[in-house]
């Protein structure tokens, strides 16, 4: 059976867009590499990410990576000091340049600082209201409708897991574990397989534990080299990887290359997986080291 790595790349800002999307595009073609990009589709509200400078940990994190520098000062200030720039509205041809090229492309959000900062807590009229949204505006964008979704931070709460299954995406990609699953929440069962996240990022996990830019791709391949038959996914960020890191992703795309990886899209890996065979497990809402407060996590087997 072939071993898969499989790439989701979260665009979270109109500035990853912009720039760093089409530089990912010519690494993975280089590379010969394929992709699943999962666009942020409204407006570019970063700048209200100020707020969570009273989250236990955000300062920690922030210390550890120079946000400016992989963000930059615009955005930092856009839905503040700034307007926001409507990412579809503006990149829509980007977008479209990412399926031409053959990559796959999802949904991320909306607005990523509404859904990353809210959903948790928002009901059922709050939540499908929001993922209709990003629905239209991808329809808006591409033509067709989406069949895909990867939540913005891993955020999650029941009515979003319902509406993954009520939209007839193929899979969705919103929680963090170690394999594809069926997701339950107290019980209830949802029939649209998970395709968790397996890998810690790279954001995760710079300047901890004496991991610096230097030694990121060695120790991530070393995780990967130990689960020699598992299949895998490895979430990176269009303004991260895209940007000043694009040289470490580079030396993961050779490091799983070497050690016999396939570098495919989410939906090439979906395609491997028979549904009818997955385990069922509860959705848990649990901390991951390297980020701030709780994400959306595969935890106990429920069948």
């Amino acid at each position: 059976m072939p071993k898969y790595l499989a790439l989701k790349i979260d665009v979270d800002t109109y500035r990853g867009t912009r720039e760093g999307v089409p530089r990912l595009i010519e690494t993975l073609k280089k590379h010969g590499a394929n992709a699943t990009f999962f666009f942020t589709l409204g407006p570019d509200h970063m700048g209200r990410a100020i707020k969570r400078v009273f989250r236990p940990g955000y300062l920690g994190k922030v210390s550890r990576m120079s946000v400016r520098e992989h963000y930059g000062i615009k955005t930092l200030l856009y839905g503040t000091l700034l307007p926001a720039p409507d990412i579809g509205k503006r990149c829509g041809d980007i977008m479209r340049r990412v399926r031409d090229e053959g990559f796959e492309v999802g949904i991320h959000c909306y607005d990523h600082i509404r859904w990353q900062d809210h959903v948790v807590d928002k009901d059922a009229e709050w939540t499908a209201r929001e993922l209709q949204r990003a629905v239209d505006r991808y329809v808006q964008i591409f033509g067709d409708a989406p069949t895909c979704h990867a939540a913005a931070g891993w955020q999650m709460n029941r009515e979003a897991l319902r509406l993954m299954q009520r939209h007839g995406f193929a899979y969705s990609s919103d929680t963090r574990g170690s394999h594809p699953f069926l997701p339950t929440w107290n019980g209830e069962i949802i029939n649209c397989p998970q395709l968790p996240t397996t890998l810690p990022t790279l954001d995760e996990l710079v300047n901890r534990d004496g991991l610096t830019l230097d030694n990121l791709a060695h120790y991530i391949l070393h995780l990967t080299e130990h689960q020699p038959e598992q299949s895998q996914v490895f979430t990176l960020h269009a303004e991260l990887e895209g940007g000043k890191w694009l040289p470490i992703l580079e030396q993961l795309l050779e490091g799983w290359k070497a050690q016999g990886f396939e570098l495919v899209s989410l939906a090439q890996y979906r395609a491997s997986l028979d549904v009818a065979e997955l385990p069922m497990h509860e959705v848990e809402l649990r901390e991951v080291d390297g980020r701030i407060g709780a994400l959306a996590v595969q935890g106990e087997l429920y069948y």
